[in-house]
């Protein structure tokens, strides 16, 4: 016979939740990660390449979400804004390749010089080099570009100016780096 006293007077123990690792977590999710990925994308190349990312995030932070009831739950998460992510730039792509299919077909030889200035803006902050990258190669505009990078327009014709600015003094540096002394042709 069960004494109700003694049962609910019980003090309660905490549930201690062995957690997985990582490698356990993975060989038991996997499968079906790769199948919610492949459902998000249409295509098996884009769903290992998502899974992959979600899984790599949740390999850093594992010391955190292995502790979790359903650390599956967050992974999927995960894997969900990240196709949201990837959704967004393909649609922003295909704008600008609708944008450029109007366009004659040209094809475009780098010059030295414009070698020059993308490996400037390759040395910028990432967000700068980003919009920067976007705006003038891409031909986007800055509505587009916060929808891409995620933020808001101001901020973007933030980044914007400050990239300018700072190619400009990268570029200034090196032309007066490049420039020899005149010689002295008076005599």
């Amino acid at each position: 016979m069960i004494v109700v006293n003694d049962v609910v007077g019980a003090p309660a123990e905490p549930l201690l939740r062995t957690t997985e690792t990582f490698e356990q977590y993975y060989q038991r999710d996997y499968r079906k990660l790769l199948g919610l990925a492949f459902v998000l994308t249409g295509a098996q190349g884009p769903a290992e390449d998502l899974c992959q990312e979600a899984l790599t995030e949740a390999h850093r932070k594992w010391a955190t979400i292995g502790g979790y009831e359903k650390p599956g739950a967050w992974v999927r998460r995960v894997m969900v804004n990240k196709s949201s992510s990837r959704r967004r730039k393909l649609r922003a792509e295909a704008k600008a390749l609708l944008r450029l299919g109007t366009r004659a077909d040209v094809q475009v030889e780098p010059t030295e010089r414009s070698l020059e200035v993308w490996e400037a803006v390759r040395k910028l902050p990432e967000r700068q080099s980003q919009a920067i990258a976007l705006h003038y190669w891409d031909d986007l505009p800055r509505s587009d570009i916060a929808e891409i990078l995620g933020c808001s327009d101001e901020t973007v014709k933030t980044h914007l100016k400050r990239g300018r600015a700072a190619l400009a003094q990268h570029l200034e540096a090196f032309n007066a780096s490049d420039e020899s002394p005149e010689e002295n042709t008076s005599s």
